[in-house]
């Protein structure tokens, strides 16, 4: 083995190489991120935006006030499997970000061995001496060391990239958890709509089976005619075929409801409720920056970016040639006795170069396959942007247009429940025949379930804009502009 000093002075070099390589630019465009003004619209001011989807979401889906469903999403992200699934992610990729780390030190390695092994009576010679054949024992207790000297930055850039790819799956994670919460919100108010609609029509034919009873009645005693008793009929039976299909349709919602809060559909009871009719809550919209701040699914596609941005880097490295600093310390003796002896002492260290001389096109194919697969990152990106913004301003033309047209119905309930009273008292007159009763009610029937339909687009409209804008939100941090806080009418 070497003199204590020099052994010492070795140790010192190889540990002060990463830290002398890392002085050194890695080989490898640095990173920028995307420019995307030119997709977002004009009218709105535009600031350069820092990823703010690591800060917790907020349990937004407290503010509709519903007990009911802040039970179901306390459900959904402790027993669902695409929860367990993103966190499994998460755990993979920051493994392998840990993984890419251990090449910046030396790969020491403890490799005894112990050979027993015959030579040939014929070996091969230059002089014309016969070797006689010998049998040799070789025991050997070594210490290897190797280190690849990143002289051109290609760990460093492998190391940016796993970093990169693991942030951008820790984002994918916080858009699964907010894909999740906007899926039970949009499934319960479903739900609950559907429930809405189960009781308007069990008051109706409630209601017409009455009429159908005293249908009956006079029917028998020739008082109306067979046709209006027929009429009657049918219409009960359309209800209950109508009852029939909305309570197929509770049904598999429910399912898809249980299936979200990671439980079997069959066991999962929920209790009929009606939708509540109060309005739903006031959303504030914020600037793009702030939409690019917080929606995860943005702030994964920019951090994919700067993966493949790295990966360049990588890929670039291999034009240059590879040094490896490799030695060997430890004992080689021909029996066990003098393994440990002072002379059987062994060592070796000493550098190795390897240069391309060939295989420059496979190099460059892929450099420009990395360069090419950044592009398509940013594409990706740019592309999320745009979704994004489209989603906003869906979200608030839905709003917009369905609270118009919420009021619109409610009036034409009211009207259409006026309306039926009155044609039932012309009714009971004789002045109107059964075919006008029937035209009046079912016309009513039509509004109110439309209005219950209308109110729960109203409440997956506000759960949408919530998602949109990356889950909940504080009026310090929000700009909202009145000329974008809804679309313009239609001119």
């Amino acid at each position: 083995m070497p003199p204590p000093g020099k052994l010492l002075r070795s140790l010192a070099w190889c540990c002060l190489l990463p830290w002398l390589t890392s002085c050194l630019n890695p080989v490898g465009p640095k990173y920028q991120k995307p420019d995307v003004a030119d997709v977002t619209p004009a009218q709105w001011s535009w600031q350069p935006a820092n990823p703010r989807d690591h800060a917790p979401k907020g349990e937004w889906w407290k503010i509709f006030q519903d007990d009911e469903l802040d039970r179901l999403q306390a459900r959904a992200l402790a027993a669902s499997p695409s929860v367990q699934a993103a966190v499994a992610r998460v755990e993979q990729a920051r493994a392998n970000a840990r993984a890419t780390v251990a090449d910046f030190f030396p790969d020491i390695r403890f490799k005894p061995s112990a050979k027993r092994e015959r030579t040939s009576g014929h070996l091969p010679s230059p002089i014309p001496v016969p070797i006689p054949s010998a049998q040799i024992n070789s025991y050997s207790v070594p210490l290897d060391l190797s280190y690849e000297i990143d002289l051109w930055g290609k760990l460093r850039r492998s190391t940016e990239s796993a970093r990169a790819t693991a942030m951008a799956t820790v984002a994918d994670y916080h858009n699964v958890l907010l894909t999740l919460a906007a899926d039970v919100a949009v499934q319960y108010f479903t739900l609950r709509a559907l429930d809405s609609e189960l009781a308007a029509l069990r008051r109706t034919i409630e209601l017409r089976e009455t009429w159908f009873g005293l249908m009956d009645q006079r029917f028998n005693a020739g008082a109306i005619s067979e046709t209006d008793h027929a009429r009657a009929h049918t219409e009960l039976s359309n209800a209950r075929a109508e009852l029939a299909d909305v309570k197929r349709l509770r049904q598999e919602t429910a399912a898809t409801l249980a299936l979200l809060c990671g439980e079997p559909a069959g066991q999962a009871g929920f209790a009929e409720r009606p939708l509540n009719s109060g309005m739903p809550v006031s959303v504030p919209a914020g600037l793009p920056a702030d939409l690019l701040e917080r929606r995860p699914d943005i702030a994964a596609a920019e951090r994919l970016v700067a993966a493949r941005n790295a990966d360049i880097g990588v890929a670039t490295a291999s034009y240059f040639p590879s040094v490896r600093l490799t030695g060997l310390a430890g004992y080689l003796s021909s029996d066990v006795d003098s393994l440990f002896a002072a002379d059987s002492r062994t060592w070796s260290i000493g550098p190795s170069v390897s240069l391309p001389l060939s295989g420059y096109g496979l190099i460059s194919a892929r450099v420009r396959q990395a360069k090419a697969a950044r592009e398509e990152a940013v594409a990706h990106y740019r592309q999320a942007v745009l979704t994004a913004l489209k989603d906003v301003e869906t979200s608030l033309a839905q709003i917009r247009y369905r609270a118009e047209q919420s009021a619109a119905l409610a009036e034409s309930l009211a009207a259409a429940t006026t309306a039926t009273g009155l044609t039932r008292q012309r009714y009971d007159r004789g002045v109107v025949s059964y075919l006008e009763l029937l035209d009046a009610d079912r016309t009513r029937l039509q509004v109110e379930l439309r209005l219950v339909q209308v109110m729960a687009q109203q409440h997956i409209a506000s759960v949408r804009l919530i998602k949109a804008l990356g889950g909940s939100w504080q009026e310090n941090d929000t700009t909202v502009r009145p000329e974008r806080a809804s679309p313009a009418p239609a001119r």
